[in-house]
């Protein structure tokens, strides 16, 4: 009996496995007539069958499921230059139906929310944002109960989503289950883009081991931070294969591969170059296998041309690069996502030493990489990069505005929602929300936002959401509503 067990078809369960035995034929084939007689499942029926008043996942996909027409606003698109002014948006379930004259009639059964003069907009988007290591401290991060690490990446989410942002592309950390409640709408927060554990070299950017933890013997277990899906370490071509080909199984849409030295990480400096172009080519193989490519994160001109070199799509941080090497980045047609790290209130709180005067030699180099990105014209995403920081996390917005040094609001509003947008659609077939993102037209996610006031003019009232975002929507949701009389 055991030999024959071998034999069975595999199934998702662990048990002894019943799915070909004759009772089980017999019930599936007498459900499955019953479900043919029965009527479909619409909107109506479904809310027919939920008791008045009570909350559940059904009735919510049933709320998002009814028509919305947005009257009286102000249209940024994420593409255009000007506001689109005279015009009112249908929003039809999770997607935009239609954008149409102001005059034109409404369906009659579509509730009516009167943004009353205010700025409608696309939802923002991170395109660096860490959901499981943005709030907790990294002493918290490294020691506490993972549960609660967990538990703090939730209510993160929720701040998050409340702040505006309706999608990030997380860079790093374990947010396969998280990005599955919020899409399943067990908990809210914004969409995710996840890249799993980051891919580090021993000693490298990702490494957090303690010293007692080195050397590592082949039969030794995994650290911690491995266990925990934070970071994967390998050394060699073979190990980098594997590790991502994991992420990609997890359902990473993108690779994150360290590939030089960092400010926050204990034994590299900042000027160490990381991986190999074997090692980086093999993340990247791995990665077009499966359709989608390979980020780095990278300070320096030597680690930034050796990515280059290893076939990556992407380039994170850059702010010690020179000319020729974003010349290169040119030629190749490569992405950078930059931050404005700077020297100020939003820097991440360092208290090593080292860690410290590696913030500072990184951040002075902010300025010149912008400059150089503009130069050359560079595709440029924005994200924050918050780590460790309850405080800090807060000021996702403020960051965001703080682009002004460098850009026109209209630019900003642009990287923050279109350009951003297409920056996480290079996932490809690997890209876990396929309809289009980061603007306002026919057919697009009804990820929303309606400002009190113009950021077009005005771009720091992006730092306050609390304030001035009168309206947020994600996915043809409602998740906050501040606007007198609309009706919900």
């Amino acid at each position: 009996m055991q030999q024959n067990l071998m034999f069975q078809p595999a199934c998702e369960h662990s048990e002894v496995c019943l799915c070909h035995s004759p009772a089980f034929v017999r019930i599936n084939t007498v459900l499955t007539r019953q479900a043919a007689k029965a009527p479909p499942i619409t909107t109506a029926t479904v809310a027919a069958a939920i008791p008045a008043g009570q909350s559940t996942h059904s009735n919510a996909t049933a709320s998002a499921t009814q028509l919305k027409a947005f009257i009286n606003v102000r249209i940024f698109d994420g593409v255009s230059d000007q506001l689109r002014e005279g015009m009112q948006v249908i929003v039809e379930g999770n997607k935009i139906q239609s954008i149409e004259p102001a005059d034109t009639p409404l369906p009659a059964e579509a509730t009516i929310i009167d943004g009353k003069g205010g700025v409608l907009m696309p939802g923002l988007i991170d395109a660096h944002w860490h959901a499981i290591m943005a709030r907790p401290s990294m002493m918290t991060a490294m020691t506490a109960d993972f549960n609660y690490i967990q538990a703090l990446a939730i209510a993160e989410a929720q701040a998050t989503l409340l702040r505006g942002f309706t999608t990030v592309r997380d860079m790093g950390g374990p947010v396969f289950g998280l990005k599955r409640a919020i899409d399943e709408q067990i908990t809210v927060g914004p969409r995710i883009y996840p890249s799993g554990a980051f891919i580090s070299q021993t000693g490298g950017h990702g490494d957090f081991r303690m010293l007692s933890e080195v050397p590592r013997a082949p039969a030794d277990s995994l650290s911690y931070i491995e266990r925990v899906g934070i970071t994967a370490i390998a050394d060699g071509a073979d190990q980098v294969l594997l590790r991502a080909r994991e992420q990609l199984m997890r359902g990473a849409s993108q690779i994150k591969f360290m590939a030089g030295g960092g400010v926050a990480s204990l034994y590299d400096g900042i000027d160490v170059t990381e991986g190999s172009v074997p090692e980086i080519q093999a993340a990247v193989t791995a990665a077009e296998n499966w359709g989608t490519y390979v980020t780095v994160h990278a300070y320096t001109a030597r680690a930034v041309t050796m990515a280059i070199k290893g076939g990556v799509k992407c380039i994170e941080h850059g702010q010690l690069v020179d000319e020729q090497t974003v010349e290169l980045m040119a030629q190749e047609n490569l992405w950078w996502c930059l931050q404005p790290f700077l020297d100020d209130e939003d820097a991440v709180p360092m208290a090593n030493p080292a860690s410290r005067a590696k913030q500072l030699v990184m951040s002075a180099g902010t300025d010149n990489a912008y400059q150089l990105a503009k130069k050359h014209h560079i595709k440029t995403a924005w994200g924050t990069d918050t780590l460790f920081d309850a405080r800090l996390a807060t000021r996702q917005g403020a960051q965001l505005a703080k682009l002004i040094r460098w850009y026109t609001p209209l630019e900003i509003l642009k990287m923050a929602t279109s350009v951003n947008a297409e920056l996480c659609a290079l996932s490809g077939p690997r890209n876990p929300y396929p309809e289009k993102l980061g603007v306002i037209e026919a057919g697009a996610l009804a990820d929303m936002i309606i400002v009190d006031g113009d950021p077009l003019t005005d771009i720091q009232l992006l730092a306050q959401p609390e304030e001035v975002f009168q309206m947020i929507m994600k996915n043809g949701q409602i998740y906050k509503n501040t606007l007198e009389n609309s009706a919900i």
